[in-house]
């Protein structure tokens, strides 16, 4: 299905879905699938770009604002940015959806990473934090 056409022919049931999703995103702001450094959303995958800068970024700012709020703004610039990254390569036309989507995963996990790194370097002022925390 394409999603943009989604958007554009039932924006309700659209609303409804980025909704539902984000909430289940900051909800799950304090537990989720654990993996190493954070938590594991692959929402990014079946939505257009704009519902996954949403949930993905504006889900985990919201998250982090009520659990954890120091990173709240890099996490909606890292993780937002993720998600649209990832729901343009897994929703893109031509090739095999799941190449794309697993190609979009990785590149996904590489924005995380560098987004936090800088993040945290950013945040706590030491750019040694931020190297000492990069295996986590």
């Amino acid at each position: 299905m394409n999603t943009a056409a989604f958007r554009k022919n039932h924006p309700t049931k659209w609303l409804t879905v980025t909704a539902m999703l984000m909430a289940m995103n900051v909800a799950l702001s304090s537990f989720g699938v654990p993996v190493p450094g954070g938590h594991l959303y692959l929402n990014a995958i079946v939505i257009d770009t704009l519902a996954a800068f949403a949930v993905g970024g504006i889900g985990a700012f919201i998250g982090d604002a009520l659990f954890y709020p120091a990173p709240m703004f890099v996490s909606l610039v890292t993780h937002g940015l993720q998600a649209v990254v990832i729901s343009l390569l897994a929703n893109r036309k031509g090739g095999k959806h799941s190449v794309n989507a697993l190609i979009g995963v990785v590149l996904g996990a590489l924005i995380m990473v560098i987004g936090y790194t800088l993040g945290r370097a950013f945040i706590y002022s030491t750019p040694e934090y931020a190297l000492l925390k990069l295996p986590f």
